[in-house]
């Protein structure tokens, strides 16, 4: 079966950013989305950890540990670029002032509830962080996932069975096998990975209703 790589979902992500965005990229996979952003697009980039004007990674050994973003990785600032208080940063998600976020998931139902801080493994530490401020707070959520578990089953769910970080937030999927649009409890595929058909995505999709954009 063919899959975007990373990078290419990655790139797919950052085609549809709209010039002028400000953006905070999260934890994990979505933080490739910085590299793929076009030079002829000014997006803003935010992490919650109090910084923003950030640019793609630095080249290697060009790393400044002393400027991170939210998942410990080194990144530039552009100019203009600054750093500040955490509980500023904060205050820019929960007030509504970002147009985008890009999320990592371990699970999203048909109707945008995301799920991707706590598998309900026991004894497992509490720890949603700034995911919830981040979902609910953003204008937009996108979510950035590979589109099956390491057992095969689909991410995609009618129904969340983990811990949810968020009601009704995610808007659109970005994942290895397609890119699909959440609205109004439909799942509408828009792009499929190349030699796939909507019969094969449907296929590994039970209880999830599928529809070609």
């Amino acid at each position: 079966m063919s899959r975007w790589t990373r990078e290419q979902m990655a790139a797919r992500v950052a085609q549809d950013i709209p010039d002028g965005a400000v953006v905070n990229l999260g934890i994990g996979l979505p933080t490739a989305v910085a590299n793929h952003l076009a030079a002829d697009k000014e997006v803003v980039l935010h992490s919650e950890n109090g910084v923003i004007g950030m640019g793609p990674a630095p080249l290697p050994g060009e790393e400044d540990y002393d400027l991170i973003n939210a998942g410990k990785q080194p990144v530039t600032l552009r100019p203009g670029g600054c750093f500040f208080h955490h509980a500023d940063s904060f205050a820019m998600m929960r007030g509504g002032h970002l147009d985008v976020c890009v999320l990592g998931a371990f699970q999203v139902s048909a109707r945008g509830d995301l799920a991707n801080w706590h598998t309900g493994a026991p004894d497992a530490i509490p720890a949603v962080g700034g995911a919830m401020d981040l979902a609910i707070g953003a204008k937009k959520t996108f979510v950035m996932m590979e589109y099956l578990t390491k057992g095969g089953q689909a991410k995609l769910v009618a129904e969340c069975s983990y811990p949810l970080t968020g009601l009704g937030c995610v808007s659109r999927l970005y994942t290895d096998l397609a890119v699909i649009e959440l609205a109004g409890g439909e799942a509408t595929v828009i792009d499929l990975a190349p030699g796939l058909t909507l019969r094969d995505l449907q296929a590994l999709t039970p209880g999830v209703t599928l529809k070609q954009a």
